[in-house]
């Protein structure tokens, strides 16, 4: 199962795979056909709250992760998780953030839960 992260901004490449854009908002300043998004998955995103908590520096990746990963496993992310998990299944996936630092993202925390 091939899965990984990139910034959205980030010029499409040839082994993305499917694109999976993985934040609840759109990029600013990006045009949709210019990001070649295929999926858009709003249901595996971090709840607005946990967003805000996030980007407002009041905790650490740390709990961040782990706050989003109990956010993962509640019944409605289950079905978007499955399709997800699906398309890692057949081929490669890029979870697609417009985050500054993907590698500390929920698409990274993301990928890691797909990739197990």
């Amino acid at each position: 199962m091939s899965v990984r992260v990139r910034r959205v901004y980030e010029p499409p490449e040839p082994d993305d795979g499917v694109r999976v854009l993985v934040d609840r908002l759109w990029p600013r300043g990006l045009a949709k056909d210019a990001a070649r998004v295929d999926e858009w998955p709003k249901g595996l995103t971090p709840s607005t709250e946990l967003r805000r908590w996030y980007h407002a520096d009041e905790g650490s990746f740390e709990e961040f992760r782990e706050r989003y990963e109990a956010e993962l496993a509640a019944p409605e992310a289950a079905e978007p998780l499955e399709r997800v998990r699906e398309l890692a299944g057949k081929g490669p996936v890029t979870l697609l953030t417009a985050s500054r630092q993907p590698d500390r993202s929920h698409a990274e925390v993301l990928a890691r839960l797909l990739s197990e």
